[in-house]
């Protein structure tokens, strides 16, 4: 215990507003104090949730990077969505001009200089540029630039970004030049850079961490599952470090038109800016996004020995699957509702220690409300809950989109601050929270949770809080 005291821990920053917090303990898988009742009218066991207190399996983040419509600094890109800017806009990478949407959140004037060299840059896909770079990125902000990354022990470190779609320009680009122009015109990189775990790979081999790399693909809930996954390497003790999180660049003519024909996409071309519109009446879809959004996962005990930046605590989470269809949500939620409730239980957190969810809420006439009756399941009680939606400004970032969004989630714990939901107009009547409607908010985040749900009913829940020693 002497340990957790010393004077190269850095707690995560404190929220302005301060107030006195009443804990109601609920059940929790992971950890329980049993007391034995006399009464037979009482259950035999009353259940208490414990958080972890071994430093060996505590998981903190140290670090976030990202890229996105807003650029690659973390600062920033939360600045902008404080404001409630719209990051969405009319398509001008390719002619959209014949599909029945032609706007989407895409990433212009990207630069990936100083991190990734001028011959292998132009080979690659974005999918993988936006990897490397938010990787980077990530461990600059976890104090391991440069040189600093030969004092960790780089088998004990790893990798686990994944994506929904993978090298989609390498995919699409080698299709055409096989039906164009023949087999033998197929570029040597058409596999390599089009499968899913390629940037995994190529962020190791970069910086040499020789610890578990593999990649997940769950689409739009691909993230979540690799904060899951990674934290857990390091509970079991398989890793000291992780670089966790999701990567996407789909905003290309055969992605445009895969979610056209999906009929998922909102088709207001007129005013792109209010296009994304979570929980609103008026809602018609969602709007396709791009970037990259990961974060530094360590053991508490590993960052205390290197003295690293505590940013916030990951607490745990949980993964499932709906078992139901293969686009659309159950509208009972229970998939959901299940995942929230197995991410607290393995976080130690009772539903009445949160106060904040980042939510999905894509903007879908269906996804929206099933989120919300899976929330209201688990959360009886949402009068103290805050809830936002990142994608109304920086639109759906498909299988990044879970890494933007803690991101984001970690940002309101150390800033106190939540970011709007924009393009509230005419609100859903059942949405009965406070969706921080146009407006940021000033907020003490105790415990927050960040859903992602993907095409295939896949589920996917973490929570995180601030860093108490």
């Amino acid at each position: 215990m002497q340990a957790l005291q010393s004077p190269t821990l850095r707690p995560s920053p404190v929220a302005p507003l301060h107030r006195k917090r009443s804990y109601h303990w609920g059940p929790t898988a992971r950890s329980r104090v049993s007391v034995v009742s006399a009464s037979a009218s009482t259950p035999a066991t009353v259940s208490a949730p414990r958080r972890e207190k071994d430093p060996k399996k505590r998981v903190v983040v140290t670090g976030t990077g990202l890229v996105s419509v807003f650029g690659n600094d973390v600062d920033l890109y939360y600045e902008k969505l404080l404001a409630g800017e719209s990051g969405i806009g009319l398509i001008d990478r390719f002619d959209a001009s014949k599909f029945p949407t032609r706007f989407a959140g895409q990433i212009r004037e990207f630069s990936s200089q100083g991190y990734i060299d001028g011959k292998n840059d132009r080979r690659l896909d974005d999918c993988l540029r936006y990897c490397i770079v938010a990787g980077k990125k990530a461990l600059e902000d976890a104090d391991l630039g440069g040189d600093k990354l030969s004092k960790i022990d780089k088998e004990k470190a790893g990798v686990l970004v994944g994506t929904g779609m993978g090298g989609l320009s390498v995919f699409s680009e080698g299709v055409k030049a096989l039906i164009e122009r023949g087999h033998r015109k197929i570029t040597p990189f058409f596999i390599p850079y089009a499968i899913t775990n390629m940037g995994s790979a190529l962020l190791a081999i970069d910086i040499g961490f020789m610890g578990p790399n593999y990649s997940i693909s769950t689409a739009c809930a691909t993230s979540n599952y690799c904060f899951y996954a990674a934290a857990n390497h390091i509970r079991r003790g398989e890793a000291d470090l992780m670089i966790a999180g999701g990567t996407e660049a789909a905003v290309i003519p055969i992605g445009l038109g895969g979610f056209v024909a999906c009929r998922a996409l909102s088709q207001r071309n007129d005013d792109p800016k209010t296009a994304s519109r979570p929980w609103d009446i008026d809602r018609d879809g969602f709007v396709m996004g791009e970037g990259a959004g990961v974060l530094i996962l360590e053991s508490l005990e590993h960052a205390m020995k290197r003295g690293a930046p505590i940013i916030a605590e990951y607490l745990g989470g949980a993964v499932n699957c709906d078992a139901y269809h293969m686009t659309d949500p159950r509208a009972d939620g229970l998939g959901v509702s299940s995942c929230i409730e197995s991410s607290l239980e393995d976080a130690g957190v009772s539903p009445e220690e949160v106060n904040y969810i980042n939510a999905h809420a894509t903007s879908t006439l269906a996804g929206d409300l099933a989120e919300i009756n899976a929330i209201k399941k688990v959360f009886k009680n949402t009068s103290e809950i805050k809830i936002n939606a990142t994608k109304s400004m920086i639109g759906h970032c498909l299988g990044a989109a879970g890494g933007l969004e803690a991101i984001a989630t970690v940002k309101a714990i150390t800033t106190g601050w939540l970011h709007p939901t924009i393009n509230q107009f005419n609100p859903e009547p059942s949405v009965d929270f406070d969706t921080v409607a146009n407006k940021k908010q000033q907020h003490e985040v105790n415990v927050a949770i960040s859903n992602s749900f993907g095409f295939g009913g896949h589920n996917s829940v973490v929570a995180f809080s601030a860093f108490k020693p």
